[in-house]
């Protein structure tokens, strides 16, 4: 009579956890220890694993006696990928080679890479899986010690901590109880280590502050072009220093994230806003996401922060096109023959470039070298559709000597941004109360837009006379009314008036184009 058991693990597509049916017959014949279901080389070499940590937790192998033990990984027509079924499996054989009492695992998961000495190694992914488990009704949840606070995040769930296999077996026949791991305490920070620059010690550069300021009150894009020295980097360096702490769904969303790709490293959860910086060289995967076994790329991992573009027209001409459809949706769609994968990709896109190869075309102390042919072909490397999609684009002047020189630190100056900042949001919280997904003015469709956004008629005449005189797009009309609301938020004013309007419109005009 062949032994079959069947216990839960799970598998990432993308960063979307699936629920897996881990089933071990064993029956005899000659040996052999198959594993089915549309396993990868990591999933296929886990029979090793398996075995020697069960040598080495004291109970029988299988490589033992004859048997013909098969491992089926259900359903079998999604692809399996890493090793943390390897607990799973462990479990499974054990259960079907009675080497373990019969328990309830219906409503049990196991995840967890095992050492070749029955411990446990920390693996990726932990806090999808267990928010998906919760969301399946599944009430308990085994992991690795390494990854219990990332797993007890997740609300209304049984995690367990588990140092090694033997551990758990005495958990399962109730000889040893594992304590549960305690709800992780989740604070959002903006503590200093995850500053790179405080806007307090930006010297000059009044503009671009004003520019920062709406940028992070209402998560719009913003682009800067200067001479080179200006302090572009600087200023989005400074980005991250006055943007809000994140709520508790953004925390999770962004460390569901950096969990799924593998960027936890020692952290149990990502509390603060990223910050991300690629290479002008960076291939399209690396930027948008992709590969083989799909990964979120930089502009998943810059969900909820910011994404800086230095350089813009040195990155290549597929990438930054790329770009345009996730600036639009919040997300990216991986699409393959064999699967489609979405990534969310909400993020604030801060670009920086030089105006011409040279880079000091319309500087007042130094001269341009290079011709007006040159100025424009550097020029249109950036298209017009993805400077469409940036709310606000301002040139960054040279900083004066005397501005550089001054020691003063303007600490009141950038305490009262923060405050403004902060405020500005809490009115987008409550007026965006209700629809899922949407925390800032940025993120408004036309049609909220249209029902959110009244105007008087004088500002209603400006509005019909800025789109009639400067041929600006639909998508164009619709962010400097965006725009506009948020410089309304700014000043706390209940209604959108005609300076906001002419404020948010002049951020779509640059010098020197």
């Amino acid at each position: 009579m062949p032994n079959v058991s069947k216990v839960f693990s799970a598998a990432l597509d993308g960063i979307e956890a699936k629920v897996i049916e881990i089933e071990t017959d064993v029956h005899v014949g000659l040996h052999s220890f198959n594993i089915v279901g549309l396993a990868d080389k990591a999933v296929s070499e886990s029979k090793e694993r398996v075995s020697s940590a069960l040598k080495n937790s004291g109970v029988k192998p299988p490589t033992k006696e004859n048997r013909k033990i098969v491992v089926n990984l259900a359903p079998a027509d999604l692809k399996k990928t890493g090793s943390h079924y390897d607990l799973g499996m462990a479990v499974g054989y054990l259960l079907a080679t009675k080497q373990l009492k019969e328990f309830d695992s219906a409503d049990k998961i196991f995840v967890g890479e095992l050492a070749l000495d029955g411990s446990l190694r920390k693996v990726s992914g932990v806090l999808n899986i267990a928010r998906m488990a919760r969301a399946h009704k599944l009430k308990e949840i085994f992991v690795p010690r390494d990854n219990a606070a990332e797993a007890a995040m997740a609300d209304g769930l049984k995690v367990y901590p588990v140092k090694n296999l033997l551990e758990l077996m005495n958990h399962l026949e109730e000889r040893v109880l594992i304590p549960a791991q305690p709800k992780t305490d989740v604070t959002p920070t903006l503590s200093s280590e995850h500053r790179l620059v405080d806007i307090a010690d930006i010297k000059g550069q009044e503009n671009a502050k004003r520019a920062l300021t709406i940028t992070a009150a209402g998560g719009h894009n913003l682009f800067m072009e200067g001479s080179p020295g200006a302090g572009k980097t600087m200023l989005a360096q400074a980005l991250a220093s006055i943007l809000p702490a994140p709520d508790l769904e953004e925390i999770l969303e962004t460390t569901q994230i950096y969990s799924a790709a593998g960027f936890l490293k020692d952290n149990s959860f990502i509390n603060w806003r990223p910050f991300r910086s690629p290479h002008h060289s960076a291939s399209p995967v690396a930027v948008i996401g992709g590969g083989q076994n799909p990964r979120p790329g930089e502009i998943s991992l810059a969900h909820r922060g910011v994404l800086f573009l230095d350089e813009l027209p040195e990155f290549r001409r597929d990438v930054l096109e790329a770009l345009r459809q996730p600036l639009e949706s919040g997300s990216v769609i991986i699409a393959r023959a064999k699967d489609t994968v979405r990534f969310p990709a909400k993020f604030i896109l801060v670009a920086a470039m030089n105006p011409c190869p040279c880079g000091y075309y319309g500087d007042e102390e130094k001269d341009c070298r290079c011709n007006g042919f040159e100025v424009v072909r550097y020029k249109k490397k950036v298209s017009g559709p993805l400077l469409d999609r940036i709310d606000l684009q301002i040139n960054v002047p040279r900083v004066k000597i005397e501005e550089l020189q001054s020691k003063h630190r303007n600490q009141k100056a950038a305490d009262e941004m923060r405050k403004k900042i902060g405020e500005a949001r809490e009115i987008q919280k409550e007026r965006f109360k209700g629809k899922k997904g949407i925390l800032t003015n940025s993120e408004m469709t036309s049609k909220m837009c249209d029902e959110i956004i009244e105007l008087d008629k004088e500002s209603n005449q400006f509005v019909k006379d800025m789109f009639e005189k400067s041929l600006i797009s639909a998508r164009g009309y619709y962010r400097i009314l965006k725009t506009a609301r948020t410089i309304a938020d700014l000043e706390n004013s209940k209604d959108v008036k005609m300076d906001h309007l002419a404020e948010a419109f002049q951020y779509r005009l640059r010098e020197n184009n």
